[in-house]
């Protein structure tokens, strides 16, 4: 028979559809309640959990502290909190004052360690990693959960829970495209771009397949991934948006559809273009290549909306055409050796930053209008 922890628990209706409780844990019934749902990808790539590595350093000082006298914690944990839980609200008129009801909330536990928590940690699994370890196994610790049923409801409140305290950028924008309801405009606008990185990183078809670091990437993967997601999103990104990118025609702003399929293909035939003329380049770290550092991601990326232009990308023949449009700036590019001209930059000495993409973004599209006017005289 499974077992039932009871708690005394407040229940704070602010969503009709998702009920608040606040009630308290031992540190050492937490482990017993709650697990981590760390994020990482399946056999068949699909994403698993939301939660980041652990921050060994952190939870090391938050463990000192709690192991420490006179310790006083009010930094609480949030809980997704499985539909088998129950509520039974005390009898009385003392039960509400309005704003909240007192009562028992009752939480079924697995039979054995091997059986799947109850609950998942949407905020705190630092602290509940210290939490677990602590000598001070009966401190009381508060406790903030709600009932979601769906991985996907759980992955938006934890976006929206860590939108004071920012996540890493690429575990966000990992996350996104799993996620009904974006927290903000902002991250709205990035979910197609993840998702078409996501599709980037996984079609066997792409140029960048096992190139691109994701915050679900495991350890050996990192040792092959070389492209930094975040530099792809928002090149991706800036492309959809712009009214001059050559993504843009392909989203129905009016009804909201996105031409995925047509994106997809461009984005083959281009990248896989860059990848061919630039052979000795590709696939190497951004130490050993700027291409492949967040500076050449972005402006080939603003080179792709002037060669694209120019593509066909329903002919057979569109590889071909894109490849002719890239060699036009070829043999002014040094993305392994050698100097900028007109820049005056060596190779290695190209950053990561809004200046640096700016100039070499101006300088790729001057060499490819000048060498395309020079070959229609």
């Amino acid at each position: 028979m499974t077992s039932v922890l009871e708690r005394r628990a407040l229940r704070l209706n602010q969503n009709s559809e998702m009920p608040l409780y606040l009630f308290a844990l031992a540190a050492e019934e937490i482990d017993l309640v709650a697990d981590v749902a760390r994020i990482s990808r399946d056999d068949a790539g699909r994403l698993i959990g939301y939660q980041r590595p652990e921050r060994k350093s952190h939870v090391r000082q938050i463990l000192q502290y709690l192991d420490s006298t006179d310790v006083l914690f009010p930094n609480g944990l949030i809980l997704a909190l499985p539909e088998t839980v129950k509520f039974k609200s005390s009898r009385g008129p003392g039960a509400s004052d309005g704003l909240s009801i007192s009562g028992v909330l009752e939480i079924p536990l697995p039979d054995d360690s091997d059986q799947p928590r109850p609950a998942w940690i949407v905020d705190g699994q630092q602290r509940s990693l210290a939490l677990a370890r602590s000598k001070n196994r009966r401190l009381p610790v508060p406790i903030a959960g709600f009932v979601a049923p769906t991985l996907a409801l759980q992955r938006e409140q934890f976006l929206r829970v860590n939108t004071v305290a920012p996540l890493p950028v690429n575990l966000v924008t990992e996350l996104l495209p799993e996620v009904v309801a974006a927290p903000s405009p902002r991250l709205s606008a990035k979910r197609l771009p993840s998702a078409l990185v996501d599709m980037l990183n996984m079609d066997p078809e792409s140029p960048f397949v096992g190139l691109i670091k994701r915050a679900s990437t495991d350890e050996e993967a990192k040792k092959q991934a070389v492209v930094t997601d975040t530099s792809l999103v928002e090149a991706l990104r800036e492309s959809l948006e712009s009214p001059a990118g050559v993504l843009f025609p392909y989203r129905n702003m009016a009804t909201g559809s996105t031409d995925t399929e047509s994106i997809r293909r461009l984005l083959l035939i281009y990248w896989s273009a860059v990848r061919d003329t630039f052979p000795g380049a590709w696939a190497k770290p951004p130490t050993k290549s700027r291409l492949m550092g967040g500076v050449g991601i972005r402006a080939m990326s603003r080179l792709m909306d002037r060669v694209m232009a120019q593509v066909d990308i329903s002919s057979p023949e569109a590889e071909a055409v894109a490849r002719a449009e890239i060699r036009r700036v070829a043999d002014r590019c040094h993305w392994t050796s050698g100097t900028w001209d007109e820049m005056g930059v060596p190779w290695n000495e190209l950053q990561n930053t809004p200046r640096h993409i700016s100039a070499l973004s101006n300088y790729l599209a001057r060499v490819y209008v000048d060498a395309r006017s020079a070959s229609s005289r």
